[in-house]
């Protein structure tokens, strides 16, 4: 691949964007942590932790009553993937239709990708297989975190920001759109068995392992809240452990950085854009898990210091 030939678009642009924002996010949080108590009374500071916390993070978190008609509930997380599961599954339908059948996408979905990417519909240099492949393995990816949201995981009290509500219901909408966005940069020629490579054996397999990392990770958090018949005995948070959880905190978002760099793979390593997906994923997922340790450290005299929070060893 040619790096230097590479055209940036809105999409890359967002997605720089973002990844820029969490990560100054990232940073912030971290300065907030060394403040004196006085600041916590802030307004601004108030507002700031109430924006990049949900779940278990903001329950003790310290804010006027008036900003919790933004609240909605965590357990609404399973309208994401069920969004996801619904369009990202037409947009594997409709690319399944233009490869296998030698149809056209429709029009209103080409001028959007032709909006998002700056280029007109014609060419570029990730394989036509390397991109059926992600779109089918993001909506395996969705349906399985669906599933899970539904039947496996025990969601408390715990609330998440109607910002992040609204966000979560549009990032799986545009990243099902960046999957053709990538698919600008490049077509594969001959064939789909013809454009099979190595590169797609290696991304499918990280994606299974780090899929059934994740889940063990769902399936060991829902047990805190369970007893030996399944049922819910407790909505108490307690300190998680075995698996991955004896290495980092949250073994469940370091495994969601590793299905979408698994993505990245399969489309060979030659999409730039989602290159910036990854960059954007590690930067909020980063900033999840040390909100998490952070409060595992606080809430647990025993927990582990040594132990990090997201990447292990690293982060």
């Amino acid at each position: 691949m040619n790096w230097g030939s590479v055209d940036i678009g809105v999409v890359d642009v967002f997605w720089a964007f973002l990844s820029v924002f969490f990560f100054v996010g990232f940073g912030a949080y971290k300065i907030t942590t060394h403040l004196p108590g006085k600041y916590e009374t802030y307004r601004l500071y108030v507002l700031f932790q109430d924006l990049i916390r949900y779940g278990k993070t903001k329950q003790n978190l310290k804010r006027a009553d008036w900003l919790s008609v933004f609240d909605v509930p965590k357990r609404w997380f399973w309208h994401f993937y069920a969004v996801s599961v619904g369009w990202n599954g037409l947009l594997l339908l409709l690319s399944a239709s233009v490869l296998l059948q030698q149809q056209s996408y429709p029009q209103w979905l080409t001028g959007i990708v032709d909006i998002l990417t700056g280029a007109p519909s014609t060419d570029g240099s990730v394989p036509q297989l390397s991109t059926l492949l992600v779109q089918l393995l993001l909506w395996i990816h969705s349906l399985r975190r669906l599933l899970e949201c539904l039947f496996v995981s025990v969601f408390s009290g715990g609330v998440i920001h109607l910002v992040q509500y609204l966000f979560g219901l549009g990032y799986y909408i545009l990243l099902g759109l960046t999957v053709l966005c990538s698919d600008r940069l490049g077509k594969g020629s001959g064939g789909l068995l013809s454009q099979l490579n190595w590169f797609h054996a290696a991304g499918i397999t990280l994606f299974i392992l780090a899929s059934l990392l994740q889940h063990q990770s769902m399936v060991l958090l829902a047990r805190l809240r369970t007893g030996n018949s399944g049922r819910v005995e407790t909505l108490v948070h307690k300190e998680p452990k075995g698996g991955w959880f004896q290495l980092v905190s949250c073994p469940h978002y370091f495994a969601e950085l590793l299905i979408y760099i698994a993505l990245s793979l399969v489309l060979g390593g030659f999409s730039v854009t989602w290159w910036l997906v990854v960059l954007y994923v590690l930067c909020n997922q980063a900033l999840a898990a040390q909100l998490c340790h952070d409060l595992y450290i606080s809430k647990y005299e025993s927990y582990p210091r040594h132990r990090k929070a997201f990447i292990p060893f690293v982060l």
